[in-house]
């Protein structure tokens, strides 16, 4: 129990802000009845395992394999979209990337029942989006692997560097990523922030809610992507 979940959960409730308090009065625990659980001195109780998926928004498969998110890989995705050529200037709006990305995370979930990323999905206003995508962006640019630019009120982001490391993607993650980018690469930013508007896992959860990603599994397979 302590090298599988101690750490899993430490880095979800971290990642999620909630403090050891929160989650301690969550699962009917004392602060350090909680504290043990991430120190891995104490296990965890059936119930309280499925708090916990619940409070993270994780599905118990997910929880069952103790898989943390793969940031890293996440960044290379956002770069995989911008070698592709989306427009004659390189460049893709920030809107549109963020749902590019959505869209190979659930279609990967959808043939093989997990993310490419791990990444865990809220349902915003503008569309459904990892807290992480925007410090993902920042770090890219500061490492010289993206810009970001402005034209109005449109944020554009470009590739950097040419011809970057993608080595944690692999082929058949590629291939799918290349065939969402071909379909998408001549529409604009509003049609495909309306088509996931319109996707079951957009419309079945409420403002803010974690987006689960087995309600992809629900779709009709000419709407994933």
């Amino acid at each position: 129990m302590k090298s599988k979940y101690a750490n899993f959960i430490k880095v979800l409730r971290t990642e999620r802000g909630f403090s050891q308090f929160f989650v301690a009065d969550k699962l009917n625990l004392s602060r350090p009845s909680y504290t043990s659980i991430e120190s891995g001195n104490r296990g965890l109780t059936l119930e309280e395992a499925e708090k916990l998926k619940d409070l993270f928004g994780i599905s118990i498969e997910e929880f069952a394999k103790a898989t943390l998110p793969k940031y890293e890989k996440y960044k290379q995705m956002i770069l995989v979209y911008l070698q592709s050529p989306f427009s004659t200037d390189g460049k893709v709006p920030k809107t549109k990337l963020a749902k590019l990305l959505y869209l190979a995370d659930f279609a990967w979930y959808y043939n093989k029942l997990e993310s490419m990323s791990g990444m865990q999905y809220f349902r915003r206003k503008y569309g459904p989006v990892p807290d992480p995508y925007f410090r993902a962006l920042a770090e890219l640019e500061e490492e010289g692997k993206i810009t970001i630019d402005y034209k109005g009120d449109a944020i554009l982001i470009g590739t950097g560097a040419k011809h970057q490391k993608l080595d944690l993607i692999s082929g058949d993650e590629l291939s799918l990523m290349k065939k969402i980018s071909t379909k998408w690469k001549d529409k604009r930013t509003q049609e495909i922030v309306d088509f996931t508007h319109e996707q079951l896992p957009y419309k079945l959860c409420s403002p803010d809610e974690t987006i689960p990603y087995e309600l992809i599994i629900q779709q009709d397979p000419d709407y994933v992507y």
